[in-house]
């Protein structure tokens, strides 16, 4: 994802780059930084920066764009980046333009924060005016007089940049007076409707949640023969109980008749012995 925040100093652009740096992984790309960075690292770019800074001249477009190419070059800048400060002209943006056809980059979306600068102004004035009241000190960059010179360079010169976005049809204009919270949200909105950023937590939830609704149909299914298998082995364990229970009552009356058969057996042979041993003392006596 490739963006370009425009919008007059105040307006917030600071706040919402470091918010989309967060949100999305992506690097936020300042000129100044970049300058600096560059000329410290001692670049072919960043020593020919550095030469014309010393002598009090400002960094010409082509030496800012080629420390731009150096720098979207760099493996941290792969997944996108926010280009904050820059373009400022449209001569600068033409050349960014170039850079990007020539890397096969594009540019996904340019977004404007709209505000209203006699708020900003007014903003600034009780600002300041507390600051002093406290006995702070005040930065001298942060003064109305000093916000008044910016926003008339910012109207002259960065302006036109909204009519020449506009007709590439890469501009989204966005409320910037509103609370950041719901300028963040408005500004992900508008990535979304652009295309410039998927769905990736609406994708993911959907995702999640329709196989967790296959498997509970199928649990569900499952568990239908498997109670229906529980409830047929419980009726089968019924039925043998009740056939072991005859098989039981059948045995108990088998012992009892052949206890009885037993001890009729034993009696009558008790009779018969006794029958016996009486006809034998009758004959002894007979023969006597």
């Amino acid at each position: 994802m490739r963006i370009i925040l425009l919008g007059p100093p105040g307006s917030g652009k600071g706040t919402q780059a470091q918010l989309l740096v967060q949100r999305y992984g992506i690097v936020q790309l300042s000129t100044g930084e970049m300058l600096r960075a560059a000329v410290a690292a001692g670049t072919p770019v960043g020593l020919k920066a550095k030469e014309i800074m010393a002598g009090g001249g400002l960094v010409p477009d082509d030496v800012v764009v080629g420390i731009i190419s150096d720098r979207i070059d760099q493996p941290d800048a792969k997944n996108g980046f926010i280009l904050d400060g820059f373009p400022r002209t449209v001569p600068q943006a033409e050349a960014l333009d170039e850079l990007l056809k020539r890397k096969h980059l594009k540019l996904d979306a340019v977004i404007e924060l709209r505000v209203n600068e006699s708020a900003l102004l007014s903003r600034v004035e009780t600002r300041v005016a507390q600051m002093r009241e406290r006995g702070e000190e005040v930065r001298l960059d942060d003064t109305p007089e000093v916000l008044t010179k910016r926003l008339a360079s910012y109207r002259s010169q960065t302006e036109p940049l909204i009519h020449y976005y506009s007709e590439r049809r890469k501009l989204s204009t966005i409320d910037g007076m509103m609370a950041i919270e719901e300028v963040t949200r408005a500004i992900h909105r508008q990535l979304l409707a652009l295309g410039a950023v998927e769905p990736k937590t609406h994708a993911r939830s959907a995702a999640k949640a329709a196989p967790a609704k296959k498997t509970k149909a199928a649990k569900k299914s499952t568990q239908k023969p498997a109670k229906a298998a529980k409830k047929a082995a419980k009726s089968a364990k019924t039925a043998e109980k009740a056939a072991k229970k005859p098989v039981k009552g059948a045995k108990k009356a088998t012992r009892k008749t052949a206890k009885k058969a037993a001890k009729k057996t034993g009696k009558k042979a008790v009779k018969k012995g006794a029958k016996k041993a009486a006809k034998k003392v009758t004959k002894k006596r007979a023969k006597r």
